[in-house]
């Protein structure tokens, strides 16, 4: 049962961060968090296993996302360059602050996260006209807040990045792709940052390599590999508008979800 739980939430995930350029964080890391604790792991180290391991899926989601967007040119790799910086300090900094924090807290923290950015794109007026993308610092400062937070809760960073984007006037397709790219930095410095401070952590399930459990790993990437191609092909027919209110619901069911325990 729990092999056909990670296949179907791997496919899932692969078709999300095609369609709604995340990596799929969102769905993993709480629905692992229950397959976890029906193996009975340890709680203080759950929601730490789940977010890493969630990033380390994402590593290989991103690249087949990133392949499936390139082909229709969709990619803002200048865009890209400028964040990658910030992204990589952010990351380190927000592995960094989770192992500080206890289970319940990552946990009640994520769903919080989940409902804000849900209502920032539900809810959010058009920026006006003349808004641009920041220069070289401001692209910094960005890339470092996504790269905080999006490590801290085990997600691509589209959840921040596509907002961020199309709030600066970036046509929601290309912000949507470009998400995609930035997703992939996120997830590398995440995973090995996890991997490193979970290292000589106790109460690991079996075969884990610090914070990332390595069937959970496979299982996830098989299904989602597959998948991301066929949400990138569906993210180019499907109006812009729809897409962000499709990207609002979808955070504010699994915020609530999450809130509830």
């Amino acid at each position: 049962m729990d092999i056909l739980i990670l296949l179907s939430m791997g496919g899932l995930a692969g078709m999300l961060a095609g369609l709604l350029g995340i990596g799929g964080g969102v769905i993993i890391v709480p629905v692992l968090a229950l397959v976890f604790a029906h193996q009975g792991v340890n709680t203080d180290v759950i929601m730490h296993v789940a977010i890493g391991t969630s990033l380390g899926t994402i590593v290989i989601t991103s690249l087949s996302s990133i392949r499936a967007h390139q082909r229709r040119g969709g990619i803002d790799w200048r865009v890209f360059r400028t964040v990658t910086p910030g992204i990589i300090v952010g990351g380190m900094v927000g592995a960094v602050i989770a192992k500080q924090l206890g289970g319940d807290t990552l946990r009640v923290t994520f769903a919080v996260f989940m409902l804000l950015v849900a209502a920032q794109m539900a809810l959010g007026t058009a920026a006006p006209p003349h808004r641009t993308l920041p220069g070289t610092a401001g692209m910094l400062v960005a890339g470092s807040l996504i790269g905080t937070v999006s490590t801290l809760m085990g997600v691509g960073g589209g959840s921040m990045s596509v907002p961020f984007l199309t709030w600066c006037n970036m046509q929601v397709r290309k912000a949507v792709a470009t998400s995609a790219a930035i997703g992939l930095p996120i997830a590398v410095t995440g995973a090995l940052s996890y991997m490193v401070s979970g290292w000589h952590s106790p109460h690991l399930p079996p075969w884990s390599i610090g914070f990332i459990n390595v069937p959970a790993f496979v299982g996830i990437v098989v299904a989602s590999t597959l998948f991301a191609p066929l949400g990138a092909a569906l993210a180019h027919r499907i109006p812009p508008l729809l897409l962000k209110r499709l990207f609002a619901a979808f955070l504010l069911v699994l915020g609530l979800r999450m809130l509830l325990g």
